[in-house]
């Protein structure tokens, strides 16, 4: 059972890269910078297309993470909350928008920063919102006439 120092050397070099990728994943995930920030909430009618782990931008740069989505049964609307950067202080009078990247992308929840004095406190929720557009309800009403002719 004797090992040869080429072989714990190979065993040692797998390791490390293994590691390196685990570090690397959890960098670029995002999954590492989880409990970095301070929560805020937002209440949708509909947040088709984002889940938990869908990236919070404002100015098209990441600054945040969606970290949970419930189901109001009273309002029957998508309470949403999710994490911004401690650095980055919102404006307390900003809307909160479900964009889509594009025809084929993804969805994410984008912050249009107001213009007040006043940030918003850890945990305060965003009154103002705007949920996504659904392309295939805009390609339905518009291919069976349903705009309003006059």
């Amino acid at each position: 059972m004797s090992h040869s120092k080429a072989e714990i050397l190979v065993g040692g070099a797998v390791l490390a890269a293994a590691i390196g990728f685990v570090v690397y994943t959890g960098e670029s995930t995002g999954f590492t910078n989880a409990g970095a920030g301070y929560p805020l909430t937002a209440s949708f009618r509909s947040v088709e297309g984002v889940n938990v782990g869908t990236d919070v931008r404002l100015a098209g740069v990441k600054i945040g993470t969606v970290t949970g989505i419930d189901l109001n049964p009273q309002t029957f609307r998508a309470d949403t909350t999710f994490t911004v950067a401690q650095d980055v202080e919102i404006p307390d009078d900003s809307a909160v928008i479900v964009s889509s990247e594009g025809l084929l992308g993804g969805n994410f929840i984008e912050i249009m920063p107001g213009g007040s004095l006043f940030p918003l406190e850890p945990g305060a929720e965003i009154e103002d919102t705007q949920s996504s557009v659904s392309l295939v309800t805009l390609l339905l009403k518009y291919v069976s006439g349903g705009g309003d002719e006059e």
